[in-house]
C-alpha cells in the first residue's frame, strides 16, 4: 500500500530530514508488525522545495497516480494551503504534520493535520504570559511572508486582548528588507513592552535568534515551534536562557512512550517535534487504511468521531475541522548537556 510524503529537500534539507525520520520510523514499525492487513507500507518521497508552484504540480501528479492512497505534507503552510483545492477535488487525503496556519482549519473534508492548529498555541501562550506571568504589554516579532507566523500573530493578538492585556503597536516584521533588530528592541523598550513573542518562520530563524540575543535579560522571551531547533540553542546559548516555547511534542513529556527512545536507537540522537508529528501522521493513515484501504474509505475513517489511536504526541483523533485535538506543550531553554552546546529545551512543568 502506497502513500506519499512531500518534503522541502531543496528548500530546507534539515526540515526534510526531520519529517522523513518520523515517516521512516513509523514505516519500519508498521512493516515489522505485518504491514497493513498483511500488505507492506510503501512510501513515495517527493520534493516540493517549500515552493507553491512546485507543490501544486506535485499535488496534481499525486492525485492522478491512483496507487497513492494518501499524502503526508506539505511542510510549509503556504504550499499546504495552495494544494488544498487539488487534493479536495481529487478525493485524496492530505495530512500535514508541520503546517499550523489557521486557514487549514476546515479547509476541506480531505484535509487533516497531525500537528495542532496555531489557535492552540496562541491561547496557551496568552494564558502563560498574561495569567501566569502577569505581563501587560506584549510585543510580537513575526514574519508577514509566512502564513503560519501571520496566523499566530493574529490569533495571539486576539487571545491577549481577551485575557486582559495589550499588544504593543511597535511593528516587528522580519520579512521587511529594512528590518533593524536593535532599533525595534529600543522602540519596544520605549513603549514599555515587558514580554516578546518571536515567530520567525523557518526561513528567518537566525533573525529571530538575533532579536532574542539583543533583548536578553530585558524582556520575557516567548517563541513558537519553529524555534525548536538545534540551531536556536547553538546560536542563542546563554542569551536565550529561560525563553519559553510552545511545541507539539517533547521527548520527555509523555512517560512510558517508546517513540523517543526508539528514535535515538534508530537515528543516533534526539529527534524533534516534526519527526514526532510525521510519525503520528503515518500511524494515523495506516490505522485508517486498516479499516478501509481506499481513498474514499480512508477519508471516512479519519473523519469518524470514533477514530483514535495512540501516537508519539499522545492520542491521535481529529476534530470536524480536520485539526488534531491536542494541547500545546511548553518547553524552556535551560542549561543542560543533552544537545551538546550547553543548553537544552526542557519541559516546563
Amino acid at each position: 500500500m502506497t502513500i506519499a510524503v512531500s518534503v522541502p529537500i531543496g528548500g530546507n534539507l534539515n526540515v526534510a530530514k526531520e519529517i522523513l525520520r518520523g515517516v521512516a520510523q513509523a514505516q519500519i514499525e508498521i512493516n515489522s508488525q505485518g504491514g497493513i492487513n498483511g500488505i507492506p507500507l510503501k512510501i513515495v518521497i517527493v520534493n516540493d522545495d517549500n515552493k507553491i508552484d512546485i507543490g501544486t504540480k506535485v499535488a496534481q501528479a499525486l492525485v492522478q497516480d491512483q496507487s497513492i492512497l494518501a499524502v503526508i505534507g506539505h511542510n510549509s503552510s503556504e504550499v499546504s494551503i495552495a494544494t488544498v483545492p487539488t487534493y479536495q477535488a481529487g478525493g485524496l487525503v492530505m495530512m500535514s504534520s508541520t503546517s499550523t496556519a489557521k486557514e487549514l482549519s476546515g479547509a476541506g473534508s480531505h484535509i487533516f493535520r497531525s500537528v495542532p492548529s496555531v489557535r492552540f498555541q496562541a491561547n496557551a501562550l496568552s494564558q502563560y504570559v498574561v495569567k501566569q506571568q502577569n505581563k501587560k504589554n506584549i510585543g510580537i516579532c513575526f514574519n508577514a511572508s509566512a502564513k503560519a507566523s501571520q496566523s499566530l500573530q493574529e490569533e495571539f493578538t486576539a487571545a491577549v486582548f481577551s485575557d486582559g492585556s495589550k499588544i504593543s503597536r511597535v511593528n516587528c516584521d522580519l520579512s521587511n528588507p529594512n528590518f533593524n533588530a536593535d532599533k525595534v528592541i529600543e522602540e519596544m523598550l520605549s513603549d514599555r513592552v515587558d514580554a516578546l513573542l518571536l515567530s520567525p518562520g523557518v526561513e528567518k530563524i537566525e533573525k529571530g535568534i538575533e532579536i532574542a540575543v539583543i533583548a536578553r535579560n530585558r524582556l520575557l522571551l516567548l517563541g513558537d515551534g519553529t524555534l525548536y531547533t538545534f540551531k536556536t540553542l547553538q546560536l542563542g546559548q546563554g542569551a536565550i536562557a529561560d525563553m519559553v516555547l510552545t511545541v507539539p511534542w517533547h521527548p520527555e513529556f509523555l512517560a512510558n512512550n517508546p517513540f523517543a527512545d526508539n528514535a535515538v536507537k534508530l537515528w543516533g540522537g534526539d529527534v524533534n517535534w516534526r519527526s514526532a508529528t510525521s510519525y503520528d501522521a503515518t500511524l494515523a493513515i495506516a490505522g485508517g487504511l486498516r479499516q478501509n484501504a481506499t481513498r474514499a474509505g480512508l477519508q471516512q475513517t479519519l473523519s469518524s468521531n470514533t477514530f483514535e489511536i495512540e501516537g508519539a504526541a499522545g492520542k491521535i483523533s481529529f476534530q470536524p475541522s480536520g485539526d488534531r485535538a491536542n494541547p500545546s506543550i511548553f518547553v524552556k531553554v535551560s542549561k543542560g548537556d543533552r544537545s551538546g552546546v550547553g543548553y537544552d529545551f526542557v519541559p516546563l512543568r
